[in-house]
């Protein structure tokens, strides 16, 4: 099977596959095909989510695109087509890792005159909705860059909920969504088990009166949710244990009721179960889709062990108290005791919402930090989301054009996916359940700086550890000058060649990308190990001392855990600020240039398999068939025909 498959704009498709699944029993099977369509029943929801027009735009787009009359050699469908792949991608219509908003190749000339000979009966008009109402309505969000120009908006000094297009909030300001929520956390502030206020819900102003309206089955989205709740009970019934069975169970009831203190049920009973192969993840989880870090985006993932590879994993998770003792933070922000960290290897079944197309290659579960210190975290690697990666970029040039020096590139060769892949276990496994905070610290106290700064923490113990010669003592890492391969090219990503993902003139806008931006920046003004030097007019990295490198992610460490730990606002501001927002002019352009030449897609995302039921005589699934051959057009065009629920 070819891993590779189309490429557009800047984005190369990948496939991935499902190695190992023909081995699973047929119930197992149909467990994950029961969770898989759970999973794409949410796809409108993010979709919804991530832009109040998303959804209409996407279905004018789709009918032009189906339309038999359209001209569909033309230079300005051609360019329509472009822009209807990058809308799917993203789930709407901002870049799904800038955020900033996708700029159509074709004219509003064009799109009306091609609306005009659709079959108005295939357009999402509402009740006695013209085109020209239509139009009006849809035309300036696409067209004009000033109107709603970000998903996401984090600059400093701005009014982060007006400035955002992302559909968490509706006719309320930054200011009235704290107060709002700090009230809510000031009336369980005496609660041992917290609620993670404001996860589940679209905030609104009507009538000058404030109100949360809950996304629930009798609620907003309720369409989705009730196919989604559908499906996970039909889970049920093929469950592997009691406990999965209770587990899936509070989410179908916390589904219905939109209670958050249900879900901080279902999230402990998730967490303390272990023995299934088979796991997912289905709701409102990650909050990097709200300036704010509230609001939790739709996301889904199906998945089932890899056995071999969890064995690299379980051995992290079993000395999960080693690494937490050893850290080098303040003993006060340490845990004295480490609970319930498990962490697995696992296979991507079905990936869905915010997951997909783009997907992370990580899992680290649930957010809440209350949960984490009494009953622990799951952690899960994507072993064949990684694989399909590693064999895309293997021979692409680019490790000969960003670096200079010949025994660095065989470093890289020779352990670069080993320490990528681990480096990503330490992260997902240890980083994110590492540490405590101080009682009293409100866990959302960084505000819109707190994803950088959590994915900075996590980042920089795995980046700590990388070079302890623990790892080569558990057998992780085969010897002690395997660490410098993950150093090197974090550091050159960090200052450099993520660049490439930037459009001239922007910042960094990305939670990941400041993350490293913050770590490298802070390493090369703090120390002198790393610098940036010119050979026959290109820029490249040289790290001439890894062990002070190493010296400098443990003090960084130190003090980004302090932050985290005290809830330290202005400091966390400073640092991302200071080191993680702004770019080099001169050293982007160069960096942009070089990558070009290189023809070379800086993003990647996932055609999923299509799983086909196969039925015995009695009307009984006994097996699940997996195709691979479905092309991403023809599967975004299905997904929002069988999963289209919102409009």
């Amino acid at each position: 099977m070819k891993y590779t498959d189309e490429s557009f704009a800047d984005i190369q498709m990948l496939r991935y596959r499902l190695d190992g699944f023909e081995q699973l029993t047929t119930a197992q099977k149909t467990l994950i095909y029961y969770l898989a369509k759970a999973t794409l029943y949410g796809r409108d929801i993010t979709f919804d989510q991530f832009g109040k027009y998303n959804l209409r735009i996407r279905k004018i787009l789709e009918a032009v695109y189906t339309d038999l009359t359209t001209d569909h050699c033309s230079e300005e469908f051609r360019k329509m087509e472009t822009y209807l792949k990058r809308v799917w991608f993203s789930n709407g219509i901002y870049h799904h890792y800038g955020c900033q908003k996708l700029t159509p190749g074709f004219s509003s000339q064009w799109l009306d005159s091609a609306l005009r000979h659709t079959d108005a009966r295939r357009l999402p008009l509402r009740d006695g909705e013209t085109i020209e109402q239509l139009e009006a309505e849809l035309f300036p969000v696409i067209f004009q860059p000033e109107v709603l120009p970000k998903r996401v908006n984090k600059a400093d000094g701005q009014d982060l909920v007006v400035t955002s297009a992302c559909n968490f909030y509706d006719g309320v300001t930054q200011r009235e969504v704290e107060d709002f929520y700090n009230s809510r956390k000031a009336s369980d502030a005496d609660s041992s088990e917290p609620l993670s206020h404001g996860l589940n819900s679209t905030l609104t102003k009507r009538d000058g009166h404030i109100e949360e309206v809950v996304w629930s089955a009798d609620g907003k989205y309720a369409n989705s949710i009730r196919h989604i709740v559908y499906w996970l009970e039909k889970a049920a019934e093929v469950a592997e244990n009691e406990q999965q069975r209770k587990v899936i169970g509070l989410l179908t009831d916390y589904y219905r009721s939109g209670s958050l203190k249900t879900f901080n049920d279902y999230c402990i009973a998730w967490v303390e179960e272990h023995e299934a192969d088979i796991d997912f993840v289905n709701g409102f989880i990650e909050v990097y889709g709200d300036p704010l870090g509230l609001k939790g985006s739709w996301e889904g993932i199906v998945e089932y062990k890899d056995k071999e590879a969890s064995l690299r994993t379980q051995t992290i998770s079993s000395n999960a108290q080693w690494f937490e003792d050893h850290s080098p933070v303040d003993p006060r922000f340490k845990k004295a005791k480490v609970k319930g960290v498990t962490a697995n290897a696992i296979c991507a079944a079905m990936l869905g919402g915010d997951e997909y197309p783009s997907t992370a290659i990580g899992i680290n579960l649930p957010n809440a930090d209350w949960i984490r210190a009494r009953h622990g975290s799951k952690s899960i690697t994507i072993s064949n989301i990684t694989d399909a990666y590693n064999k895309a970029a293997h021979g692409n040039g680019f490790r000969e054009e960003f670096i200079a020096d010949s025994s660095v590139i065989d470093l890289l060769e020779k352990y670069g996916d080993l320490c990528d892949t681990l480096h990503t276990d330490l992260h997902e496994c240890l980083g994110h359940g590492s540490g405590q905070l101080l009682p009293g610290t409100d866990p959302d106290a960084l505000k819109a700086y707190g994803n950088t700064i959590e994915e900075a923490r996590a980042d920089l113990f795995g980046l700590y550890y990388m070079a302890d010669a623990k790892l080569v003592e558990l057998g992780l890492l085969p010897d002690r000058e395997a660490f410098k391969a993950s150093y090197y090219s974090y550091i050159m990503n960090g200052l450099m060649t993520q660049l490439t993902r930037i459009e001239p003139g922007h910042l960094i806008e990305e939670a990941h990308m400041r993350n490293r931006a913050l770590i490298a920046h802070w390493c090369m003004e703090n120390g002198r190990c790393i610098s940036l030097e010119k050979k026959n007019g290109k820029t490249y990295l040289t790290i001439s001392d890894y062990d002070e490198l190493r010296r400098l992610f443990a003090q960084l460490l130190g003090e980004i855990q302090r932050i985290k730990s005290e809830g330290d606002y202005n400091a966390a501001r400073q640092l991302v600020e200071t080191y993680a927002v702004n770019v080099d002019r001169q050293l982007h352009e160069e960096i942009r240039e070089r990558y070009s030449r290189l023809n070379l897609a800086p993003y990647k995302g996932f055609i999923n398999p299509q799983m086909l039921p196969v039925f015995d005589d009695n009307g009984q699934i006994c097996d699940i068939q997996l195709n691979y051959s479905e092309s991403y057009a023809h599967q975004m065009l299905r997904y929002s025909s069988e999963y289209g629920t919102l409009i």
